[in-house]
């Protein structure tokens, strides 16, 4: 299913179920959340997005404290659960995604490689999942990779 595709599933099952969402984006710079704006009636559901591409961001917007950033670098499973934690709360959504990670081509290194991508997903139960991935391909792809994993995972969410 295309992105367009998936977003317009999204949003359709938001404004039915009466759920809000929040963006917390890294490596992807906002393209989820421009991904389920382009679908009309958007408004009903995207409360808003936070790009964080800086690790002062990640901290200053979203609450992530910088010790830990710099204790287990940005892209980590403790970084995007809290990105999504912080942006769930700072945005009072249901649910709240959040990625970080190295789409390349430099930036990579044995232990977390060029494609690696760490999502966290609180839901409206207070639960927050973190899931990691490992995409291949180029920097346009690692990121394009990266939305469609996150708008699957903001459905999943939206249906549970």
């Amino acid at each position: 299913m295309s992105d367009a595709n998936l977003a317009a599933r999204l949003v359709m099952m938001c404004r039915a179920r009466g759920v809000r969402l929040a963006t917390a984006e890294s490596c992807t710079g906002g393209l989820i959340a421009g991904a389920i704006t382009a679908i009309p009636g958007s408004s009903d559901v995207l409360e808003c997005g936070y790009v964080t591409y800086s690790n002062a961001a990640k901290s200053d917007m979203l609450g992530v404290p910088a010790g830990l950033i710099a204790g287990v670098g940005a892209v980590s499973e403790a970084v995007a659960r809290r990105m999504a934690m912080g942006a769930k709360a700072r945005a009072g959504t249901e649910i709240a995604v959040s990625v970080t990670g190295i789409a390349g081509p430099g930036g990579g290194s044995k232990e977390k490689p060029v494609g690696t991508v760490w999502f966290g997903i609180a839901n409206r139960h207070g639960d927050v999942f973190t899931h990691r991935q490992l995409f291949s391909g180029d920097r346009d792809a690692v990121r394009g990779a990266s939305v469609t994993y996150a708008l699957n995972l903001l459905l999943e969410a939206t249906e549970k």
